[in-house]
């Protein structure tokens, strides 16, 4: 997901939640090789910009991992409490734009 896409797709979002206004922050999480990572994201929305097939991003909104073939949807969107696993033996990153509500 271009960065011009994500912004455009994050107001158009923020306006349907009736949310005018919020920060915006570029978030790259680390994971270890077979690490698995809890992130708190309440009154937060965070955004998958560039998916990875070694990664599983899980959440009270849904799921992206390719893996999952019980799956019939994959999200890019992500709040609440959310799941970051990496299945590789390897070094991965999770890209994601973390938007958080501001009240007035």
């Amino acid at each position: 997901m271009t960065a011009e896409l994500a912004h455009e797709y994050i107001k158009r979002r923020m306006e349907e939640l009736g949310h005018a206004h919020y920060h915006i922050r570029f978030r790259q999480f680390n994971l270890k090789p077979k690490e698995q990572r809890s992130i708190e994201g309440n009154r937060q929305l965070f955004v998958l910009t560039q998916p990875n097939s070694s990664i599983r991003v899980q959440s009270e909104i849904g799921i992206y991992d390719l893996t999952d073939t019980a799956a019939n949807e994959l999200q890019y969107e992500h709040q609440g409490t959310i799941g970051l696993t990496n299945y590789s033996q390897f070094a991965q990153q999770v890209k994601m734009i973390q938007v958080i509500f501001k009240n007035k």
